[in-house]
């Protein structure tokens, strides 16, 4: 059985401490996105930042639920 597919496709419920890990990260991201959409012309390249930014969060909150 690979231990890293098992691991990658199950429920991981929040433990104790990582809601709050969450939140800080999301609310941290949230501010660069309001940067970026005061800072930066609407344009492709806008959606495209707005949408890493959007994946950083997700991978972000993946390292934490899988790993610890």
């Amino acid at each position: 059985m690979n231990q890293q597919i098992e691991n990658n496709f199950k429920y991981h419920a929040p433990k104790e401490g990582q809601p709050a890990k969450y939140e800080a990260i999301r609310e941290k991201a949230k501010e660069l996105a309001y940067l970026i959409d005061a800072k930066c012309p609407n344009s492709r390249e806008k959606s495209l930042a707005m949408t890493k930014l959007e994946e950083a969060v997700m991978w972000s909150n993946a390292a934490i639920a899988r790993n610890e």
